[in-house]
């Protein structure tokens, strides 16, 4: 993260920046496959969140994870899953690098084996949040008119503007490519990718149908916003978004769309409600031509 270009945060209506903090490092952290953040005990109070089963020879229980996560879990030369077997008094089971699979956690005492299991969901999650994302959830707002029309947007800001600092034909974004996004993801694998489709799908059928009336919603993309606290530091230029008929349909759709990836996992919560708008002006696509 750059330091003049921090991380922003929209609260209650403001927008404020995100500082970055530095991270403690460790000794004998070489890299990320050494990190090991554990010390979540379940053994004190039932967790009922994770299905455990017992076995004759103890007890059970079972991990999903993406192929691509394992090696966190495992660490290096194996520390990461020693020490968690050793602490835990368990035995974890994962799948060899490429094989898709569960990961298998067994031992004698019940405790134990939540409290692996624990630990382990800390650091999928966590070195989840590290990788780049991959996917993200939108709605297209490439029709012919629109796109016409931020054309002419496109060269009214050139011919007035071409001269101020930083404005240029290549921080506009591709007319083909405007959309509204709900949310970012990381999806790991096919059974991640079949996971959202099956999600989005479930969606439809319990409460987008009845919020669109099983129609297409009509919007309007009218008003220009900068994506900032000061004016003078703008990157981001955006188009609002609303609804035609005045009606709050739209905002509703994708909050709930959103609430439900985030409750599955798939979407890392940080906001409450979908911030509807279409970026017009990026100053990254200047660095990068084939951002979104």
């Amino acid at each position: 993260m750059e330091v003049l270009r921090p991380q922003l945060v929209r609260i209650g209506g403001r927008i404020y920046r995100k500082n970055p903090v530095q991270e403690q490092t460790y000794q004998h952290e070489e890299e990320d496959e050494d990190f090991y953040q554990g010390f979540v005990e379940c053994a004190e109070e039932p967790c009922d969140a994770y299905e455990v089963v017992q076995t004759q020879q103890g007890f059970r229980c079972t991990v999903k994870a993406p192929s691509l996560l394992y090696k966190h879990i495992v660490g290096k030369r194996g520390d990461t899953r020693k020490k968690l077997e050793v602490e835990t008094k368990t035995s974890i089971s994962i799948p060899k690098p490429g094989q898709e699979g569960e990961i298998v956690i067994t031992g004698q005492h019940r405790s134990g084996v939540i409290s692996a299991r624990t630990r382990i969901d800390v650091l999928l999650l966590t070195f989840r949040r590290k990788q780049p994302f991959t996917h993200f959830l939108a709605f297209f707002l490439n029709e012919a008119e629109v796109q016409e029309r931020f054309l002419k947007f496109q060269e009214e800001v050139l011919e007035k503007c071409s001269m101020d600092h930083g404005v240029d034909s290549t921080i506009f974004q591709n007319p083909k490519k405007l959309h509204l996004t709900i949310g970012m993801l990381v999806l790991l694998s096919e059974q991640e990718i079949q996971q959202t489709c099956e999600m989005l799908q479930r969606c439809k059928e319990e409460f987008i149908d009845d919020i669109s009336g099983g129609k297409p919603l009509e919007v309007e993309m009218a008003g220009i916003e900068y994506m900032n606290d000061d004016p003078g530091m703008v990157d981001v230029l955006y188009a609002k978004v609303h609804m035609k008929d005045g009606s709050n349909r739209l905002q509703e759709l994708v909050d709930r769309v959103l609430e439900r990836f985030q409750a599955s996992g798939l979407i890392v919560k940080e906001w409450n409600s979908v911030k509807l708008h279409a970026t017009v002006m990026n100053t990254l696509f200047r660095k990068d031509p084939n951002a979104v």
